[in-house]
């Protein structure tokens, strides 16, 4: 089968069968996240942080919003790296472009773990000094 015939199977698919297709590839999409050390090393930051949020969250809104700072920075990384992964599909030559895309992904991830490192260090703060 081509690859453009396995592409357009997945858009004629409908019901459970996309769904169950489409979950499919994501779960292929967190393990080649999982390959990526930035990834893997929040992915390992947020499993050991996941207990602490639950202590230091006073209510359910604030340990969701804790926990939720530490997806988000997943999320922006994998983003990131399709970013990466696509300018180097088109090439791995030097081009302002490319180096603007890469740049952009990378500087989405910096405020982003800005963010949740604010937010870890606001709810620290309010519940050791109350």
């Amino acid at each position: 089968m081509a690859h453009e015939d396995f592409t357009n199977l997945q858009k004629q698919r409908t019901g459970f069968d996309r769904m169950w297709h489409a979950f499919m590839f994501s779960l292929q999409g967190l393990r080649m996240g999982w390959g990526e050390t930035a990834f893997r090393q929040e992915v390992i930051a947020a499993v050991l942080a996941t207990p602490v949020a639950f202590w230091l969250g006073k209510t359910w809104v604030e340990t969701a919003v804790l926990v939720s700072a530490m997806v988000l920075v997943m999320v922006v990384e994998l983003l990131n790296t399709a970013i990466e992964s696509t300018v180097d599909r088109v090439g791995t030559q030097w081009h302002e472009l490319a180096k603007r895309a890469k740049d952009l992904g990378s500087a989405a991830v910096l405020l982003s773990l800005t963010l949740c490192v604010a937010v870890w260090a606001a709810a620290i703060y309010h519940r050791v000094w109350p």
